[in-house]
């Protein structure tokens, strides 16, 4: 048949909605005034999709300010289609207030709209807020030519010949849509349990226990979380700041000048995880002065030089010598230019050397340590990632007052722009993250390592974290967690390495985890079935794409030609749901790829008139 070409976005959370942005903006130049059908499916409303929708918990808060929080490109992002820029969160904000900008939202959302200030952490129906308007605005810059229409469901299935056209079937429907080509931006996967996780589940059920699996916190039932018992929670990261809020002020608690006043409702919370700390806070203070210059040590020359070489990529062996490199020009860097104070050695002799050394090589750490005096102006990953290496305490009771203290520290460091340095290594770190799109699956480690470094709460979640600990309702457990069923008792154990030789136990197992994405998996039959079909899974269970321009590849190795996929389950993931202004924004440069591959090849499908059933 012929008519106007079709394009389906799976997915209408943010990564659909800067799809689509992307097409508007590109459209002039490689589409023209053809007509285009673009089909959105998603089971929840466009622009904030299931993570971001406006139907959850007012007290659930973004881990970012919103001066740090954008959807639109800038003159910094990589493309090569043009640049539309927009207000980022604060601006938007602002232009609410102050009428130029008006907004459809409950009254709980437009007053602290009203009240958003721009090193405010928003919650996530204030961003939910910003991101349906700028859906609508996408919606209104596409060219009259290209509709829009959205689908309400799940996508089930998508099928179809290489060289031919695509369906896909959504629940409800009882027609599949029919696609000239598909772009998947599904976000996070939830996942069946593994092995471990099904044993755990069905210890709970002989036992009459309570295991809940990893899974997204806002929508796990916590109603079976008992007033006053043991909670094991195992996972320190953001899942389990949303499991303390919900279950806390969720359960009608609040803060009284730094004091936790209890409701009597909340369980006890007893966590622990591999690091036995929590991510840390996000900085407090705004950037001043000059950037390091980045990348550096580790940008696309490194990349290609990497990619070159034979055999797979080892990201132990091969990347993180030079991401270490990267990290450590960031940090000094800011040290020499913003705290020469505390330096010895010229600026440009000890960037000189700095330069030469080998990574992690004895001449490189003599050199920092004749330049650096003092030792905690030195950058050392490793005592950043493993805080608790080597530490012991002989009593859970020693152990709450030494992680209070090292999380007391955390705060005050990070909100101390004397240690700007650390904001100077957040930088590279969304540099190195940049340059690591593009060499596809490097495992999980390094996205661990970013999360604790450089994407922890907000620094209130941390100073609420103290003061329930004052208040007994969380206890630390330790570093390296780990949980035992015990069948003569009927009760989970956990134990830590940091206190040995003891353990707590619960009746109650929470796994404060999101799921690992894994084809093999999955919940998603979408995803189950492209696998199923030949799709290229990873190690780490990750969908394989290619960097350039986000096709789904084959276990061959070859891109699909009309199907796309962007965001979390790939090997293209990138850093963050959200781009900071003005950081260069590598998922702005792969939307834009994406959407640049698709016009060109719908408007020479249009133009061939090929459009056949």
């Amino acid at each position: 048949m012929t008519g106007a070409p079709v394009l389906v976005v799976i997915g209408g959370g943010p990564r659909g909605t800067g799809v689509i942005e992307r097409i508007a903006a590109n459209a002039a130049e490689l589409y023209g005034d053809r007509p285009l059908d673009i089909h959105l499916v998603d089971p929840y409303p466009p622009g904030g999709g299931r993570i971001w929708r406006q139907d959850q918990s007012p007290l659930l808060r973004m881990n970012s300010m919103a001066e740090d929080v954008t959807m639109f490109t800038d003159d910094t992002v990589q493309l090569d289609g043009p640049v539309r820029p927009g207000p980022a969160l604060h601006t938007w904000a602002a232009d609410v207030r102050e009428g130029r900008t008006e907004v459809a939202a409950d009254p709980g959302v437009l007053d602290e709209i009203h009240h958003l200030g721009d090193q405010d952490f928003p919650s996530r129906r204030l961003q939910s807020a910003y991101l349906r308007w700028v859906y609508e605005q996408t919606l209104a810059a596409l060219p009259p030519g290209i509709t829009v229409h959205e689908h309400t469901g799940c996508a089930l299935r998508l099928s179809g010949p290489r060289g031919g056209r695509q369906r896909v079937r959504i629940q409800g429907r009882s027609e599949p849509l029919v696609a000239d080509l598909v772009v998947l931006t599904v976000g996070h996967l939830d996942a069946r349990p593994d092995a471990e996780q099904q044993e755990l589940t069905a210890f709970a059920a002989r036992h009459g226990l309570v295991h809940l699996p990893p899974d997204f916190t806002a929508d796990t039932d916590l109603t079976a979380l008992p007033a006053g018992e043991p909670v094991l929670v195992r996972g320190f990261g953001l899942a389990f700041v949303d499991l303390m809020v919900l279950l806390t002020e969720g359960r009608g608690g609040r803060y009284e000048n730094g004091t936790y006043v209890p409701s009597g409702k909340e369980p006890v919370l007893y966590v622990g995880s591999r690091r036995g700390v929590p991510y840390h806070s996000k900085i407090g203070y705004t950037w001043q002065g000059e950037r390091p210059p980045l990348p550096r040590h580790f940008g696309p020359a490194q990349v290609a030089d990497v990619l070159g070489r034979p055999g797979p990529v080892d990201f132990r062996r091969d990347l993180w010598p030079l991401v270490t490199k990267e990290l450590g020009h960031a940090h000094y860097h800011r040290l020499f230019t913003a705290h020469p104070g505390r330096t010895a050695m010229d600026r440009e002799d000890f960037e000189e050397k700095y330069a030469a050394a080998g990574p992690g090589s004895p001449e490189l750490a003599a050199l920092i340590a004749s330049a650096v005096p003092d030792p905690a102006d030195r950058l050392d990953l490793d005592a950043l990632d493993h805080p608790l290496d080597g530490v012991r305490h002989t009593s859970y009771d020693a152990l709450q007052d030494g992680l209070r203290a090292y999380i007391a520290a955390d705060l005050e460091r990070r909100h101390d722009p004397r240690h700007s340095p650390d904001l100077a290594v957040f930088l590279g770190l969304l540099s190195v993250y940049g340059q690591l799109t593009g060499l596809g699956d490097i495992g999980a480690w390094w996205h661990g390592f970013f999360s604790h470094l450089a994407s922890g709460p907000p620094g209130p979640r941390l100073r609420q974290l103290l003061a329930l600990s004052q208040a007994g309702v969380v206890r630390f457990l330790g570093a390296d967690m780990t949980v035992e069923a015990d069948e003569e008792q009927g009760v989970f154990r956990g134990r830590s390495a940091t206190v040995p030789g003891t353990y707590t136990e619960a009746r109650v197992l929470v796994e404060a985890r999101l799921p690992d994405p894994s084809l093999r998996r999955t919940r998603s039959p979408l995803l189950s079935g492209l696998y199923e079909d030949g799709a290229a899974g990873t190690g780490s269970g990750l969908l394989s794409v290619d960097p350039a321009d986000g096709r789904i590849l084959d276990r061959d190795g070859r891109p699909h030609p009309r199907r796309f996929a962007l965001g979390p389950c790939t090997t293209a993931r990138s850093s963050g749901a959200f781009t900071r202004p003005r950081t260069g924004g590598p998922a702005f440069r792969q939307n834009d790829a994406t959407a640049r591959t698709a016009l060109a090849f719908l408007r020479d499908l249009s133009c061939r008139d090929r459009l056949t059933a």
